[in-house]
């Protein structure tokens, strides 16, 4: 048996970057577990079996703040970096 986690985080732009939603979603042999939301700000279990998994990466503070600050850290400086290039090739 072969068991695989994936994650993938996403970027949501709405109008540039005034407004911005970081989601990642976490998979386990294919089925989505849970997820991360900036627009909720924490971690949601999307099965009953990541519950516990959910409750514990609430409870952990600079796990939830890393999170919360990849709106900026990765979400809008990705967005700034690339915006020359991508228009540029238009």
């Amino acid at each position: 048996e072969v068991f695989q986690e994936s994650f993938k985080p996403e970027c949501h732009h709405f109008n540039g970057t005034e407004r911005v939603r970081f989601l990642q979603q976490r998979n386990y042999n294919r089925q989505l577990y849970l997820h991360f939301d900036s627009d909720v700000g924490y971690f949601v279990a999307d099965s009953p079996v990541s519950e516990s998994a959910v409750r514990y990466l609430n409870s952990q503070s600079e796990i939830l703040e890393d999170r919360r600050s990849a709106v900026d850290r990765y979400c809008r400086h990705n967005y700034e970096v690339s915006t020359p290039f991508l228009v540029g090739r238009q």
